[in-house]
């Protein structure tokens, strides 16, 4: 047994490396995105020309911009975080969709926290938030891939330079951080923590509403002491945004409550235009864009099938991902459109999910599985190409 433990011991310590050195990479990758003059304010694609649309205090600073039609969400984000109570006018014309962009408030308040309020240090706090989400997660997650082995650093691997993750990253975007909550939450249930879990949801709905899905990872009560707690639990989760809505409300009136609910549409209707693009325009697109699609549905088509395979009906993180393969099937279009779109980043859980459970239960076929569920790494290089 000693002499076992004497062979692992070097073993690990090589996969450590190896992930270390990952970590080196990310970074130096990130590096490259460094301005002297603009610091790290090109991971928020704000478009040039758009003073008009944009808050005095991002106008006033310098920033990289990029051409015209080229901005995306981080643009409005940070402006957000530099006005995070809304109390100035000016927020609404530089948001596309104020009382929307407005309720997933969390991490906005975040980078003007880290950034003691001063615009110039909010801006680049919130470019490199998801950098750090990153490296913490990296981390974190090595409670359920144990750096041991080849197949354990190749889930972490699959894990952390997932499409989905680093587009979060490059584009300074909401998933990341909120996958850091999740990932959280799932600790906390794993270890029967009620209230802690409840809590962890809640603050966790205020980055996205998505987030509430890890609602069902709360253990299913047993008499009725424990339905009271389960429903006790329920309000924690939901009063944080709750709140916040009610003040959104103050502003916005109705329409804080009705904006995004159309990103939910006909069962498989995305789904399905999607594969449809893959096999009728890809003259249109190229062969390579059309493959990368198809990429990203066989990926996120498997681990849904694994996991409606597995019905680890107990598992926390089976209960996330199932949570977020049932959403999969209701997004929108807009959601799926694109090259090769925001759901690898919007179904971030689900990934994460489908190689926990490969981690956990390390099937028949491992290798299979993992190949076929993680083609989107295939274009993870291309994320952080400038």
């Amino acid at each position: 047994m000693t002499a076992e433990r004497g062979a692992e011991r070097p073993r690990t310590r090589v996969w450590r490396a190896l992930a270390l050195l990952s970590c080196a990479l990310f970074l130096a990758s990130v590096a490259r995105f460094y301005h002297p003059e603009f610091g790290f304010s090109a991971f928020l694609m704000i478009p040039e020309g758009d003073d008009a649309h944009q808050l005095p205090a991002l106008t006033a600073l310098p920033h990289y911009e990029y051409p015209r039609g080229h901005a995306y969400d981080g643009a409005m984000y940070v402006q957000l975080a530099m006005e995070p109570l809304l109390r100035d006018p000016a927020i609404d014309r530089s948001l596309d969709s104020p009382a929307y962009r407005a309720r997933r408030i969390l991490f906005c308040w975040t980078a003007y926290a880290l950034g003691l309020g001063k615009p110039a240090w909010i801006l680049q706090t919130y470019a490199l938030q998801n950098v750090f989400c990153w490296l913490i997660l990296a981390w974190f997650i090595t409670r359920w891939f144990p750096l041991d082995g080849a197949r354990m650093f190749a889930l972490w691997t699959a894990s952390m330079f997932s499409h989905g993750l680093l587009t979060s990253t490059r584009l300074a975007l909401l998933d990341g951080p909120s996958l850091l909550l999740l990932a959280l939450v799932v600790a906390a249930a794993e270890r029967g923590r009620t209230w802690l879990t409840a809590a962890l949801v809640g603050i966790a709905g205020l980055g996205r509403e998505t987030n509430l899905l890890a609602g069902p990872l709360l253990p299913w009560p047993r008499g009725w002491r424990a339905w009271l707690r389960a429903a006790a639990a329920g309000v924690l989760m939901v009063l944080p945004l709750l709140l916040w809505q009610d003040y959104l409300w103050s502003i916005y009136r109705g329409a804080s409550a009705t904006e995004g609910a159309g990103q939910i549409t006909t069962p498989l209707s995305g789904y399905l235009m999607k594969w449809a693009h893959v096999f009728t325009r890809y003259d249109e697109v190229g062969l390579w864009i059309s493959a990368g699609q198809a990429m990203v549905l066989i990926s996120l088509s498997v681990q849904a099938l694994y996991v409606a395979w597995m019905r680890k009906w107990a598992a926390p993180w089976w209960k996330l991902a199932a949570a977020y393969a049932v959403l999969m099937v209701f997004v929108h279009w807009a959601v799926w459109e694109g090259y090769p779109g925001a759901i690898t980043r919007v179904m971030l859980p689900l990934t994460f999910g489908f190689n926990a459970l490969l981690a956990a239960e390390r099937p028949r076929g491992f290798w299979v599985w993992f190949g076929a569920g993680n083609l989107d790494l295939a274009l993870s290089p291309d994320v952080f190409a400038i």
